[in-house]
């Protein structure tokens, strides 16, 4: 099979040279649309559950809410592990997947069972809700909404400074609801400031006093709050709907809100039993930054598998546009940016690869001899390069400093200098009958097979890597295929393009063959062969000593 591939290429030169093109360009392609991140994820397939029930105390988070959500999971095909937390007034409970497993398919069975354990639930204590599709490297960038003058701590509020109230809420209702939008972002988280609430603080004598209960205010309260419609009616030919607006929009709406009316006919109100006006969310913990005090800021999650650098440039590009539209003295201020991270990276494995690539051409420059030929095997190494981006793009691996960074340049050419080599022997022995096309046919077909038999056994060492499961396996597999994806690059290279390009680029040229390195080595290695075939039990009985040593240690 390898001496018909290789035969096929230099028969169809030109169309191996179209083919070669047509690898340039998609591997360009596959390169830049290549998913970019610091590190791999190792997070499993997971899908959160979460229930907010403030008020309720751990062991009866874990009893009303945690135990029917984990009981109405149970059951699910594929499910490796349920496990869960139960904090004061929060239930997260973790349904891990195993290795591959789709995670819409997941998230979809895990939503089918809701429907089921909310059934369990009682009736008042919360509504499970599916956590966003993230990971734990989801936090690709991090920003502080400012406001300058700030209202000094129990300062009243006024227009002249912003309080943490403001911030908040500005943050909530604009700034996270336009990055949501943003491709790639599942969800924006917010901490910090305080979380505006409009608040009813009855007065017990009061409600005694008109005979009433607190729960005639919150039915009241629940009725008045309210935007329906009552269909519509016919009048001089046209139609005429009938809606009812009563959606409270402030602190007076909410005290004008009828509770009962008295025998006189004298509305009671909820102003009148009492105080309405503007509070917090409970918090459990503040926000700091810098020493500054209390900061409002964000936090956005990027959809799990995504392109980190280009999500993080979106986001960017998105608070950039944001910024313009703020009210006065109100800015955003970055402090994270997940895109200088994976900048920093790239430029390392670009640092490691381009100074790999240049000693690699060098030594192969001085054992060839040969310009050209150094320049062809060189080749080699962006080639395989880009026929690894192609099947990277294919198979959904990342490119990050493990799978980048494991490429071995030394093993990327090794195919290509063994098929350099002899055909520049061949074409220095050649005789003049001899075509100069039949003679590097024939030093290709000569190390064609042992070629692809080298290859193949370096692929081999990397396939246990391949077998690997868990952390281990997210950790090391992308490094293993990205390895294996470089040199079947370079072995298909080897057997077509370097024979091809050596009859364009060295069929003219009769080589003289050894360089002064070459003979240099060959002067100081041919005694220490011929001294070491003189004594073969000897030499055996040190490797085997050594191999022994190896072991041991």
């Amino acid at each position: 099979m390898v001496s018909k591939l290789i035969s096929w290429a230099l028969s169809n030169r030109l169309l191996v040279v179209f083919g070669l093109i047509l690898l340039v360009g998609a591997g360009v392609k596959a390169m830049l649309d290549l998913p970019l991140d610091a590190v791999p994820d190792v997070t499993n397939d997971q899908v959160q559950v979460l229930t907010s029930v403030p008020g309720l105390s751990p062991l009866e988070v874990e009893r009303f809410i945690t135990f029917p959500v984990e009981a109405a999971m149970s059951g699910i095909p594929d499910v490796t592990e349920i496990r869960s937390v139960s904090k004061f007034g929060l239930s997260a409970v973790t349904v891990v997947f195993e290795e591959g497993t789709d995670i819409y398919w997941a998230r979809q069975q895990v939503s089918e069972r809701l429907s089921a354990a909310e059934e369990m639930i009682p009736p008042g204590y919360g509504s499970p809700e599916l956590g966003p599709i993230s990971t734990g490297l989801g936090e690709i960038y991090q920003f502080e909404v400012r406001g300058e003058p700030m209202c000094a701590p129990g300062a009243p509020d006024t227009a002249a400074c912003w309080t943490p109230m403001e911030l908040r809420t500005l943050l909530d209702w604009d700034i996270a609801y336009r990055l949501r939008s943003v491709p790639g972002i599942v969800e924006v988280n917010t901490f910090g400031g305080q979380a505006k609430r409009y608040e009813v603080r009855i007065h017990p004598a009061r409600l005694r006093a008109y005979g009433l209960g607190f729960q005639d205010v919150l039915e009241a309260l629940e009725r008045n709050n309210l935007a329906t419609g009552g269909g519509y009616i016919e009048h001089a030919g046209e139609q005429r709907i009938i809606r009812g607006e009563a959606l409270l929009t402030g602190i007076d709406d909410i005290e004008n809100v009828v509770l009962r009316t008295d025998e006189q006919g004298t509305p009671v109100t909820v102003g009148m039993v009492a105080d309405v006006g503007l509070g917090a969310v409970t918090r459990q913990g503040a926000v700091t930054r810098d020493g500054r005090g209390e900061v409002v800021l964000g936090i956005t999650m990027m959809l799990k598998g995504a392109n980190s650098r280009v999500v993080a440039r979106d986001v960017h590009r998105a608070i950039e546009e944001i910024s313009k539209s703020l009210p006065p003295g109100v800015t955003i201020d970055t402090f994270y940016d997940r895109t200088e991270l994976v900048n920093r990276t790239v430029k390392t494995v670009e640092k490691n690869l381009i100074e790999g690539g240049v000693l690699v051409i060098l030594v192969l420059l001085l054992i060839l001899g040969n310009v050209r030929a150094g320049l062809i095997v060189a080749s080699a190494i962006p080639l395989s390069m880009l026929a690894a981006f192609i099947l990277m793009n294919r198979f959904g691996i990342s490119g990050n400093l493990m799978s980048l960074g494991a490429i071995d340049f030394g093993l990327v050419v090794d195919g290509s200098v063994v098929m350099i080599e002899n055909i520049l022997r061949h074409l220095e022995q050649r005789e003049d009958h001899i075509s100069p096309l039949a003679s590097i046919r024939e030093a290709a077909l000569e190390v064609g097979r042992p070629v692809a038999f080298a290859v193949g056994i370096i692929i081999i060492v990397y396939l246990p890597i391949l077998t690997l499961q868990g952390v281990e396996g997210k950790m090391f597999r992308p490094m293993a295929f990205t390895v294996v994806f470089a040199l079947l690059g370079s072995l298909v290279l080897a057997l077509t393009v370097m024979p091809v390009l050596a009859t364009f680029f060295l069929a003219k040229t009769k080589p003289k063959h050894d360089t002064w390195l070459m003979r240099k080595l060959e002067g100081i290695y041919r005694p220490v062969l011929e001294r070491v075939q003189g004594h073969p039990k000897k030499v055996l009985g040190a490797a085997v000593v050594l191999f022994a040593g190896a072991v041991l240690l």
